[in-house]
């Protein structure tokens, strides 16, 4: 063991801390180091991640592990999640020893993408750095490829003048202050990139703090199916709708983007990146790229630990039976589903068939643990249920009692029942004569309980007699059914009032909008809602209220009025608060995620700075 090591800082590479080791042990040659350090002369210097590791820790003493230097002290936390299970085995084993094939089992050889020259460092991290520990050292979130910015100061990196390749290829380099340039000054370029950059920049250090073995690449590939499903990307049989994935995802990202960090998508090409994160296991993806569609999914590394695998529109069996009248209600004992494609919607619909008989449907997908035990309709009742029905009916209970008791409407206890059924038989048992004379008795019963019902009230209470005998006895029927009830005069509309009562109330509910902190679009439909008179400002009353309409058209506002009102909104803040307009902050700030129509309105907001006072862009 060694008599002292240059510990480790937070988020330190293991190449940093060596190269300090070097310097402060004070030994001239490298290959000196290397062999206090890992007991060989030929040890070859590697700034991502390294080998050997386990002569290393037993060198550094007790407090280190293999695991720990790996985890902790490299860049494999930012591939880790995207390999197999057995991949990130394989790369333990491989630190312990030589390392032979480790660079190829990450992927870094045949998939690596955006590589990266040489060192990188952010000027305000090294400023603290040098405060807090008196020297700057090489920050492992820095190095990763793909990410040019700080996901702490949201600045872009700068290259370190020395590079790893200009000396030997033993030979560690320490970050000397003297060379680094320790000025810090927002950069400007590519504006509508710097967005999405640094919530990739985010993501990539949120990925060196998650637990370790907490995503595989297959449970990666489930989420991603289930945060699909919600955005119907995905079909019944589990297949991506490519041509709608190609164009919603070309769509997130700023024109150019994809191209200048080397992920372009090529749809008429099968093997393309994008259609092998979705359907391909044991292909490997750079972890950029799958950064780049959880940014897509609208997730980060936090809130995409959080989904729920994808197990299906109506999640893994069995199934409970939602049957009240069986033995095993709510059991999951259900182990057949048919899954179907609704009329509709085209969103699934589930069959759960029971061994009791008894069939449910429900229209998916599930989104809560309560969806489980929904049912949208019922196909068969099963025996059991059937079995109580008629046990009641041979017991005298009404309909309706029964209804309630079988929660089932009374039209399905009639159906069950097999009423359509006896009213034939009644018919045919019956002459005409005497059904028309039992019917006539039954409906003057019926009018006499209920003196004041209308003709419409009476065809609800005594439906089959109403209908029967205004078929077959109209005469009768027509001197005694009550007489049809005149229609009541509906009083006038005072136009000329209500478009004035509409203008005042209008104009004040605009000021109140204009006023709120967190802005709404202003249209026909919030302004109809919020005063519930919707359908009197519509196209076809509108026009009787010349006033209130024209007030409409000068107020309501298109979508990229709305854009400019809020980014003049968020200008109006910095300024107040003496801050520098930056317009792609007052981009990010006011939520316009389309480069395209931010770029539409760019030249007014350039204009409405000039008119402040001749601010600076």
């Amino acid at each position: 063991m060694l008599a002292f090591f240059t510990d480790p800082y937070k988020d330190e590479l293991v190449y940093s801390s060596i190269a300090r080791y070097h310097f402060y042990s004070g030994n001239i040659n490298f290959k000196d180091t290397l062999e206090e350090l890992f007991r060989s002369r030929s040890v070859i210097a590697s700034v991502e991640i390294g080998s050997r590791f386990s002569i290393l820790a037993e060198q550094m003493g007790k407090n280190y592990s293999v695991e720990g230097l790996l985890t902790g002290h490299t860049i494999y936390p930012y591939y880790a999640p995207f390999l197999s299970v057995q991949r990130q085995q394989e790369i333990l084993s491989d630190v312990k020893g030589k390392g032979m094939g480790l660079y190829g089992r990450l992927g870094m050889v045949a998939g690596s993408i955006c590589r990266k020259d040489g060192l990188y460092y952010c000027s305000l991290c090294a400023n603290e750095d040098i405060e807090k520990c008196g020297e700057p050292y090489i920050h492992r979130e820095h190095q990763l490829q793909g990410i040019e910015y700080c996901a702490h100061h949201e600045i872009k990196l700068k290259k370190y003048a020395n590079e790893p390749r200009m000396g030997s290829r033993f030979e560690y380099i320490r970050f000397d202050k003297k060379i680094l340039d320790l000025s810090a000054s927002l950069n400007r370029e590519h504006d509508e990139f710097a967005i999405v950059q640094l919530k990739l920049a985010k993501m990539a250090y949120q990925l060196f703090h998650i637990p370790n073995n907490k995503l595989s690449r297959e449970l990666i590939a489930l989420k991603y199916r289930a945060l699909f499903r919600e955005r119907n990307l995905i079909t019944l049989t589990n297949k991506v709708r490519k041509n709608e994935l190609y164009r919603t995802f070309s769509k997130k990202f700023p024109k150019g983007f994809l191209e200048k960090y080397e992920s372009p998508l090529d749809v008429t090409d099968g093997n393309n990146w994008l259609n092998i994160i979705t359907i391909n296991l044991k292909r490997h993806i750079h972890p950029f790229r799958h950064l780049l569609m959880i940014y897509f999914l609208d997730q980060n590394i936090e809130s995409f630990l959080a989904v729920e695998p994808d197990q299906g529109p109506f999640g893994m069996g069995p199934w409970p039976c939602l049957n009240k009248f069986s033995k095993h209600f709510e059991q999951d004992v259900v182990n057949k589903l048919v899954i179907k494609r609704g009329h509709r919607t085209k969103n699934p619909v589930g069959e759960f068939s029971c061994s009791c008989g008894f069939i449910y449907a429900r229209k998916g997908p599930d989104k809560t643990a309560n969806d489980r035990n929904r049912i949208s309709y019922i196909k068969d009742y099963g025996d059991s249920w059937r079995a109580q029905l008629k046990e009641l009916h041979k017991g005298g209970v009404s309909i309706y009692k029964i209804a309630k008791h079988l929660e089932a409407s009374p039209k399905v206890i009639r159906t069950q029942l097999g009423y359509s059924e006896k009213l034939k038989e009644d018919i045919n048992s019956m002459n005409k004569e005497e059904l028309i004379e039992k019917y006539r008795i039954e409906l003057l019963k019926g009018m006499k309980k209920f003196p004041d019902y209308s003709r419409t009230e009476l065809l609800g209470k005594f439906k089959k007699i109403y209908r029967f005998l205004s078929k077959n006895d109209k005469e009768w029927f027509s001197s005694n059914i009550p007489n049809k009830q005149k229609k009541v005069q509906v009083k006038t509309v005072d136009w000329n009032f209500r478009d004035q009562e509409y203008y005042a109330k209008i104009n004040v509910l605009y000021a109140e909008l204009l006023a709120l902190d967190k802005p709404v679009r202003i249209t026909r439909g919030i302004i109809g809602r919020r005063l519930n008179i919707l359908s009197n400002i519509e196209k076809r009353l509108v026009i009787k209220l010349p006033h209130t309409n024209r007030l409409l058209n000068e107020i309501t506002e298109s979508v990229q009025d709305f854009q400019i009102r809020r980014c003049l909104k968020v200008i109006d803040k910095f300024l107040e608060g003496g801050e520098l307009v930056v317009l792609w902050k007052v981009r990010q700030k006011a939520g316009i995620n389309s480069s395209h129509h931010f770029n539409e309105i760019k030249p007014m907001l350039e204009e409405y700075l000039k008119g402040k006072n001749g601010k600076n862009i």
